[in-house]
């Protein structure tokens, strides 16, 4: 019984250290690429500025926010290996905001699409507050049932 349960222990320390390696390896290979991709933009943003001068703002800002859709990803998975192996929550809000933004500018024809868009906008804020003002930690009791003890101690 002592020979079975001896792999699969092993095995149970070993699977989860391949994943994470894999894992490692393969946003690695990702942020690579998302950097070529921002050097691609940098280059495609100063075409665009030099071509067409200032008289296309909507391309403009579209450009921009591409380029900072691209860098908020490379951010976001630096500080996946800094913070020990997770992904902080509020790197995809701010990636969702920007990629809202760049939505409504790109495509504003259609007001009703534009409402949603600035919603989702809102949503995405509501819940960057909520996590700010969510501590870290959980309490090990609730505030509400601390403030009903004082008030029966009282």
């Amino acid at each position: 019984m002592e020979k079975g349960k001896k792999p699969l222990s092993l095995s149970i320390k070993v699977i989860p250290k391949v994943l994470q390696w894999y894992l490692n390896v393969c946003l690695t290979i990702l942020s690579v690429i998302l950097s070529f991709l921002l050097i691609k933009e940098t280059i495609v943003f100063f075409e665009v500025l030099i071509t067409y001068g200032s008289t296309d703002y909507k391309l403009f800002l579209e450009n921009i926010l591409i380029f900072f859709l691209y860098f908020e990803f490379i951010t976001m998975i630096v500080k996946y290996f800094n913070e020990d192996y997770h992904f902080p929550l509020r790197y995809f809000l701010y990636i969702g905001i920007t990629a809202m933004v760049r939505l409504i500018i790109v495509e504003h024809d259609h007001p009703r699409d534009t409402l949603v868009y600035s919603l989702v906008i809102l949503v995405l804020i509501i819940c960057y507050f909520i996590i700010n003002i969510t501590p870290l930690e959980r309490p090990k009791k609730s505030w509400l049932f601390q403030q009903k003890e004082r008030q029966q101690n009282i």
